[in-house]
């Protein structure tokens, strides 16, 4: 039985030379698809702080072209008006299919939850249809309440 024992230790040593060489192997793969994916961030960032920069920049100089004919702060005004349309228009283009924001309540294509939004599942109580009867009054008891 020495040959077999033999040929075990062959077999065990062969499994994790196999194990070692996927390890370094999936390590390496692993390695090098987070340098791409960490250069294609940073280049990311990169254009979108220079986009900041740029719109600034462009802000900056639609005011001082106002500002040449209108008082500054209606210049400043106006550019800020313009400002937030065109981010409004960003921000519809960004979801085309939701045109208005959706209101609470209103449920759109399909029937209502049973329960408040809050999610806890307890149903509203239903509504009284006359106001509760208030507490006896005594003609000869004091006015006010303590």
């Amino acid at each position: 039985m020495d040959g077999m024992d033999h040929l075990e230790h062959l077999d065990r040593h062969l499994v994790e030379e196999l194990a070692q060489v996927a390890r370094e192997t999936v390590r390496d793969e692993l390695r090098e698809q987070s340098r791409k994916q960490r250069r294609t961030a940073m280049l990311y960032a990169a254009s979108g702080a220079v986009a900041l920069y740029a719109g600034g920049a462009l802000a900056l100089a639609l005011g001082l072209g106002l500002a040449a004919g209108l008082p500054g702060w209606a210049a400043a005004l106006i550019t800020a008006a313009i400002l937030g349309a065109v981010a409004y228009v960003l921000r519809g283009a960004a979801h085309p299919n939701h045109p208005h924001p959706h209101t609470p309540g209103r449920v759109i294509g399909g029937t209502p939850p049973a329960g408040p939004p809050g999610g806890l599942g307890v149903p509203y109580p239903p509504m009284p249809t006359e106001p509760p009867p208030g507490p006896p009054t005594d003609p000869e008891g004091p006015h006010h309440r303590a």
